[in-house]
């Protein structure tokens, strides 16, 4: 009996395979695998505008935004007699809109609009939805009827300075935007009429031309500064 136990318990223990013997080649493989496989994930990605390098380091400043800190905001305390360099008005932000009143019949050209918004601005934009229903229009609340962007630091700066020097010249028989579109506190706000007039949109997947509002928000506080601003920052004002 005792032998049987012995026997059976003997059976029961788990066998212990040999590990395979691997020769010199398959070890250098392995090693090289290895190596290379180390190096990929060290490999520094590629980088893209606008975005952090290997080293964590960001691109520069914006071109307009060295030559206001530089030459312009000097410039405009002098012409405006500001005794502190931080009365100097300057630009806070950004508002681009993009509304489509035909997205409640045809959904799919809001697909297109939100495309070429964020080619122009640059960044990720946002759907905006109506507040209330309004039966004349055929409008619901909460239906999606077009899309806005809120640029802030280089990235504003960017888009004014491509804005004033690309965008506007291709206007058609342009002859500069309005001084009086103040909304009495330095902010100004201009209209568009084609988003073609933008390098950025593709003309030939341009389904439909579309408008859309630029506000430029300052920290002016009144119409007469943010005016001064924006003529400096080199908006082509028409003259009255």
């Amino acid at each position: 009996m005792a032998d049987d136990k012995k026997k059976k318990g003997d059976g029961d223990a788990p066998v212990q395979k040999a590990k395979p013997q691997l020769d010199d080649a398959e070890i250098a493989r392995k090693r090289e695998a290895r190596a290379a496989k180390k190096a990929g994930k060290s490999a520094a990605p590629e980088q893209r505008d606008g975005e952090a390098g290997p080293t964590g380091e960001k691109p520069g400043p914006a071109r307009l935004r060295i030559k206001f800190e530089k030459e312009i905001a000097a410039a405009l305390q002098k012409e405006l007699n500001l005794k502190n360099k931080m009365e100097v008005p300057r630009l806070k932000k950004i508002t681009i809109n993009m509304g489509l009143g035909e997205a409640t019949a045809n959904p799919k050209i809001l697909d297109s609009a939100v495309d070429e918004l964020q080619a122009i601005a640059g960044q990720k934009v946002v759907v905006t939805q109506a507040k209330k229903s309004i039966a004349t229009f055929k409008l619901r609340e909460g239906q999606k009827i077009g899309c806005m962007v809120t640029l802030r630091r280089d990235k504003m700066w960017e888009f004014y300075d491509r804005l004033v020097t690309l965008a506007l010249p291709r206007v058609r028989d342009f002859k500069g935007v309005s001084p009086k579109a103040f909304d009495g506190r330095g902010n100004f706000t201009l209209g568009i009429k084609e988003q073609i007039i933008f390098p950025e949109v593709n003309f030939d997947r341009v389904d439909k031309i579309k408008g859309m509002n630029i506000t430029v928000v300052t920290s002016a506080g009144n119409d007469e500064n943010g005016r001064a601003l924006l003529k400096a920052l080199g908006m082509p004002f028409r003259s009255i």
